[in-house]
C-alpha cells in the first residue's frame, strides 16, 4: 500500500514556509517540504515564501503564495494589470533576462532527461530587443457581461472571459480592431454566442495584422450564416478601421471549443492580406497558418538556413511545409525544394506564395509526409538536406524511419515543443545521426513557450 493522505508531510490548508528551487515547464515555482514537491504559481528560484497548500496528491501538491519572505533579484512588477487573471502569459513577473535563462535551462534539461543528450551544445536563447507588442494575430472569444459585449482571453483554468482593453503582447492595431468591432456589434444588437445554451451569434473576433505592410483582416466567427445588420456592420468597420483590407465571416455551427468552422466567406474586400518576412512576401487568408511573431520568425528561419548549409547544388525536402514559409527561404539557396503538407488549403497558399515571389525551383504536394516522401524516394527524388517543422506532437514514427532510410546528409529540425524534439532526436541519433547543436529562439516572450532549431549530421 502507498502512503495514505494522513502520512503526507503537508495537508490541505496548511501554511508552510518554503524555498523555491526551480520552475516547471509551465512556469510554476517548485518547492520541497520534507521531500514532498509543491507547485506554486508565481514563485521564482531562490525565493523564500509562506505558501498555503490548496491541494495534495500522493506524490505532489499545489500551493498559493501568501507572503514573500525573500524575493529574487529577477522578480519584476508585471506591466499588465490583468496578468494574474488572464491565462495568456505565465512569466511577466520574471525579468526578460531571467526568462531567456529559464528557457535555455529548460531546453537543456529536457534534452538530457528525455533524449539522453547531456553533451549537445544548447546556445543562449535568441531574444527580442523589444519583447512586447509582437503578436500579429488575435483570436478573442466574445461573451456578454455588464450590460454589453465583452471580449478577451479566458481566465486561467476557466471559460470565464476577462474583458480587456489591450493586450501588451498583441500588436496595438489588433487591440483597436477587437475593441472597435465589439462596440459596433453591440451597437447593432448582435448577441454573443453562449456555449452553455448554444444560442447567440458572435463567437470570436479574429484580427490579423501585416506588421510590414499595415494590412488588416477581420474575421467574424459566427454560429450561423445570418449576420444581423450585416451592411451597417461592414460600413462602420470600414469607416472606423481605415487599414482594413478584408472582412471575412467564418461559420461554426457546432458545439465545440474549436474556433473555426468549415465555411468561410468574404463579406468585403480581398480574401487575402499580405506581409513579408525578409525579402519574401506572403498572402495570408482567414484560415492559413502564419507565424504570429514575424520578427523572430526571420531569426528562426535564418538560423535554419544557416544550419542547412546550402551551396546551390542540394535537393531539399521540407516536411510539414505549411504555407511554404521555410520552403521559400530554402529555395533561395538550394537547387530544388520539395514541400509536403497534409492540409490542402495550406498547399494552395504555398503554391500561391511561390508564384507571388517568382520562385520556380520549389514543388508542393498534399498528403502525409510519411506517405509522400517514400513515394518521392521511389521516383528517385533524394534529399541531401531534410527540414522538418512538425506540430507539437513531433514527427510521425514513419517519417523518422523514412529519414533514416533516405539518409540525408543533414537534418534541420525546427520544433515548438522541446519534449518531442528530444524524443525524436534520440531516435535519429540511434539511427546514425549526431546532433551538432541546438539554438532556442524566443518567439513568445512572457510565456513559457520556446522554439528550437537543431542540426544533425549523418555519421559517415
Amino acid at each position: 500500500m502507498g502512503k495514505s493522505k494522513q502520512e503526507l508531510p503537508v495537508q490541505k490548508n496548511d501554511i508552510v514556509e518554503v524555498e523555491f528551487q526551480d520552475l516547471t515547464h509551465d512556469g510554476a515555482g517548485v518547492a520541497k517540504v520534507n521531500g514532498y514537491t509543491l507547485f506554486v504559481p508565481y514563485g521564482l528560484p531562490g525565493e523564500k515564501a509562506k505558501v498555503k497548500v490548496i491541494g495534495t496528491k500522493k506524490g505532489y501538491g499545489f500551493g498559493r503564495l501568501v507572503e514573500m519572505i525573500e524575493e529574487s533579484e529577477a522578480r519584476i512588477e508585471p506591466l499588465c494589470p490583468i496578468y494574474k487573471q488572464c491565462g495568456g502569459c505565465q512569466l511577466q513577473h520574471l525579468s526578460y533576462e531571467g526568462q531567456l535563462q529559464y528557457k535555455q535551462n529548460s531546453v537543456k534539461e529536457v534534452l538530457a532527461r528525455i533524449g539522453g543528450l547531456e553533451n549537445v551544445r544548447v546556445h543562449p536563447v535568441l531574444g527580442m530587443n523589444e519583447p512586447w507588442r509582437y503578436r500579429n494575430k488575435a483570436q478573442v472569444p466574445v461573451g456578454e457581461g455588464g450590460g454589453g459585449l465583452v471580449a478577451g482571453f479566458y481566465q486561467q483554468r476557466s471559460h470565464r472571459i476577462i474583458d480587456m482593453k489591450e493586450c501588451l503582447i498583441q500588436a496595438s492595431e489588433n487591440d483597436t480592431v477587437v475593441q472597435t468591432v465589439k462596440e459596433i456589434a453591440a451597437k447593432y444588437g448582435i448577441r454573443a454566442y453562449d456555449e452553455k445554451s448554444h444560442r447567440g451569434t458572435l463567437r470570436h473576433i479574429v484580427a490579423k495584422y501585416g506588421q510590414n505592410t499595415g494590412d488588416i483582416m477581420i474575421v467574424l466567427i459566427t454560429k450561423q450564416k445570418d449576420l444581423p445588420n450585416r451592411k451597417n456592420l461592414i460600413h462602420d468597420i470600414k469607416e472606423q478601421i481605415p487599414n482594413v483590407k478584408s472582412i471575412v465571416q467564418n461559420i461554426n455551427p457546432k458545439r465545440t471549443n474549436v474556433i473555426f468552422g468549415d465555411e468561410t466567406r468574404v463579406l468585403w474586400g480581398s480574401p487575402y492580406i499580405y506581409d513579408t518576412i525578409g525579402d519574401i512576401q506572403f498572402a495570408i487568408s482567414a484560415r492559413s497558418f502564419y507565424q504570429v511573431n514575424p520578427v523572430q520568425t526571420k531569426v528562426l528561419y535564418d538560423k535554419a538556413l544557416e544550419y542547412a548549409n546550402l551551396t546551390g547544388t542540394e535537393n531539399v525536402i521540407d516536411a510539414y511545409c505549411g504555407i511554404g514559409t521555410i520552403s521559400l527561404f530554402l529555395a533561395q539557396k538550394a537547387k530544388s525544394v520539395y514541400g509536403v503538407e497534409i492540409v490542402p488549403e495550406a498547399i494552395e497558399d504555398a503554391k500561391r506564395n511561390a508564384e507571388l515571389n517568382h520562385i520556380k525551383n520549389v514543388e508542393f504536394a498534399v498528403g502525409e509526409a510519411e506517405t509522400i516522401i517514400p513515394n518521392w524516394y521511389e521516383e528517385g527524388i533524394k534529399a541531401d538536406v531534410m527540414v522538418v517543422d512538425p506540430p507539437r506532437k513531433g514527427c510521425d514514427e514513419k517519417l523518422l524511419q523514412t529519414m533514416l532510410d533516405m539518409k540525408p546528409k543533414r537534418v534541420v529540425y525546427v520544433s515548438c515543443n522541446p519534449a518531442t524534439l528530444a524524443r525524436d532526436l534520440k531516435v535519429l541519433e540511434e539511427g546514425g545521426y549526431k546532433t551538432q547543436e541546438v539554438q532556442p529562439v524566443d518567439m513568445f516572450p512572457h510565456t513559457t513557450h520556446v522554439e528550437n532549431v537543431a542540426v544533425l549530421k549523418l555519421n559517415m
